[in-house]
């Protein structure tokens, strides 16, 4: 099979991180980028911390970008289309991998120019729900020049990503640090992670 779904797991179980172009169609990523860009105009969106509700801690020297989070209820077309597609993926991840995934959570990421995320891994110490983290890119046109590439910091060697459209990566919350690099020019995607009920 070459879809995308078992693309992205066969590259995951090969290299610790799943990778797969064109995961999303091209008018959904979009209609996700015009959605990321008018929430973004409103002032909708807010700084990003680390650590979690019980935790949380804003630092510009650790992170910079800006997030908005994702809700069911904001009866949104395009963020409706991404959560069945996302919904499929699960069944599919569950089924082939038994992965025992129950819920998700996900959030528009816009990194300004000259922001970036340091070194860091997903899951937090005190909660181990997260188990997968995901990340779909919503930028045309990318270059290298603009930087802002994902940076995954494997025991013997660096993977660097670039954040091109559509492009889906996939990899586990507690494994794996990674980092953002800066970037040169606004950098989009939608961010988030499977859980489950641990």
């Amino acid at each position: 099979m070459n879809d995308p779904f078992s693309i992205l797991i066969d590259s995951f179980i090969e290299n610790k991180v799943g990778l797969v172009e064109n995961f999303i169609s091209g008018s959904l990523a979009t209609h996700l980028k015009v959605n990321l860009e008018e929430l973004f105009s409103a002032q909708k969106f807010q700084l990003a911390g680390t650590g979690n509700a019980l935790d949380i801690t804003h630092n510009k020297l650790v992170r910079s970008d800006l997030i908005y989070w994702l809700d069911k209820t904001h009866n949104n077309a395009a963020e409706d289309a991404f959560f069945k597609l996302m919904e499929e993926f699960i069944r599919y991840l569950n089924s082939t991998c038994y992965t025992g995934i129950t819920d998700y959570e996900f959030h528009y990421a816009l990194y300004p120019m000259g922001t970036f995320y340091k070194k860091h891994r997903d899951q937090f110490q005190n909660n181990r729900s997260r188990q997968f983290s995901m990340i779909v890119y919503l930028n045309s046109n990318w270059k290298e020049e603009d930087g802002g590439e994902l940076c995954i910091h494997h025991v013997n060697h660096l993977q660097r990503i670039s954040p091109i459209n559509r492009t889906a990566v996939f990899f586990k919350s507690s494994e794996l640090e990674h980092e953002v690099l800066l970037t040169n020019v606004p950098r989009m995607s939608i961010t988030g992670w499977l859980k489950t009920n641990v």
